[in-house]
Formats: structure tokens, C-alpha cells, sequence
């Protein structure tokens, strides 16, 4: 049974959730459906299908795990969205706040022929527009290690990794202050209470509130080349 795209956007979703939670190897129900932005009777008829389709494992109480042929799945779909969204920042230069819905999409319609060829004039990226990792061709996923600006130490230089967020607004304005993936970044001053943060980020003052800087994690340069 060859999945739908609305399968496909599930097992996708499930596999992102499962991907930065270390503590279960099952991913519950509810968090699905609020990631899908669905009502949960709509979550578990979709699950009972994936699941007739050995896309996935459901343990009543527990959630639901994929199979490797979910994963398959899953990262065939990533990796196509990924690779889509760099082509459209890259080559057609849309910004990185309009990339993600637009990468959705056009999904259903690009070829793996095609999306191929957009990794190539990209330059075979090994993160997305927002800095989130490409599956590679062959059904693995490069493990992200990073950690959150907040809790970065003062005076060190890191290189940004990854903006949590679709946020338009918020993108935008990251954009305008230079904060985007591979770009350096030094925490100069915390000010306390959760206030401002002071930054250097490519070597220019800029400030940022604590609310916002919690979407942005950071990692050193070897860690961001994902090696």
C-alpha cells in the first residue's frame, strides 16, 4: 500500500517529535495531534490505518512507535520538504519565513528525479533553511547536537544551529538582527530576571529578549557540519 500524503505527513510528524525526545522510544497520542493541529478521534483513525499498513506500532497507554518502513517513510518525506525548502531560499530567494507552508505545498507535486536535481544546485546542504538536518538519500537521519542560547556560557563564540520556529513575525525580525543558522554568535551579557540578552553576532552588538531567544539553539562549528 503506497501511503497518501496525509499518511505520509503523519509518519513525518511523529518521526520529528520522536527525533528530539530522548527519554521513550514511544511518542504519545495527544502530542501528535497537537503537532497536526487535529482533533484526537482524527489522530487515532489515522493511526489504526498507519498501522494496518505496518507504518507504525501502537501500544494502548504507551503510543505509538514507526516501523523501519514508517521511518523509511518519514524521512523520504523530510528530506524532499528540506531539500525543497533550500532550493527555495537558495536559488529563488524567498526568505526562511515563507519556505516551510510553501515547501508543503509543492511536495505532493516535485519528483524524487526532481528533487534530486535541487540538491545538487544547492549544493547538497546538509541542513535546512531553518537549520534542521537533511536526511541523507539512503533512509538515515544526522543526529543534531546543540544546545539552547539561554543557557550558553559568556564570552564564548558558537555558531547558530536551529530557529524552533514557523513564526513568520519572529523569523523576520531574527532576520533583520543577522541570526540565522551557521552564522557566529557570542553571548556577551545575561541580564537578569530573564531579561535581554547582550550578543555579538558576526563580530556586531545586538540585543534580543529572553522570550525570543529560547527558539534559538547553538553548537559549535564541528558540531554544526554534522560529521
Amino acid at each position: 500500500m503506497e501511503p497518501s500524503v496525509a499518511m505520509q505527513e503523519y509518519l513525518a510528524e511523529a518521526y520529528r517529535i520522536h527525533y528530539y525526545q530522548t527519554d521513550d522510544q514511544y511518542i504519545s497520542t495527544s502530542a501528535l495531534a497537537d503537532t497536526m493541529h487535529v482533533s484526537a478521534p482524527a489522530v487515532t483513525r489515522m493511526v489504526q490505518r498507519l498501522k494496518e499498513a505496518d507504518y507504525l506500532e501502537h501500544e494502548p497507554y504507551r503510543g505509538i512507535k514507526l516501523t523501519r518502513k514508517g521511518e523509511l517513510e518519514a524521512l523520504a518525506y523530510i528530506r524532499k520538504h528540506r531539500i525543497v525548502e533550500r532550493f527555495l531560499v537558495d536559488v529563488m530567494g524567498f526568505g526562511w519565513q515563507q519556505v516551510h507552508d510553501l515547501a508543503d505545498e509543492m511536495g505532493p507535486s516535485v519528483t524524487d528525479r526532481v528533487v534530486e536535481r535541487m540538491n545538487v544546485m544547492v549544493g547538497y546542504p546538509r541542513r535546512c533553511a531553518h537549520g534542521e538536518p537533511i536526511p541523507h538519500a539512503d533512509g538515515t537521519m544526522p543526529r543534531v547536537v546543540d544546545y539552547l542560547l539561554t543557557g550558553a556560557e559568556l564570552g564564548k563564540t558558537y555558531i547558530v544551529s536551529r530557529a524552533n520556529t514557523h513564526d513568520e513575525d519572529k523569523l523576520v525580525y531574527l532576520d533583520t538582527l543577522g541570526i540565522k543558522p551557521g552564522v557566529h554568535i557570542t553571548l556577551v551579557e545575561r541580564a537578569p530576571f530573564n531579561g535581554p540578552l547582550h550578543l555579538e553576532v558576526n563580530g556586531k552588538p545586538c540585543f534580543i529578549g529572553h522570550e525570543l531567544s529560547t527558539v534559538i539553539r547553538v553548537c559549535s562549528q564541528e558540531e554544526f557540519e554534522l560529521v
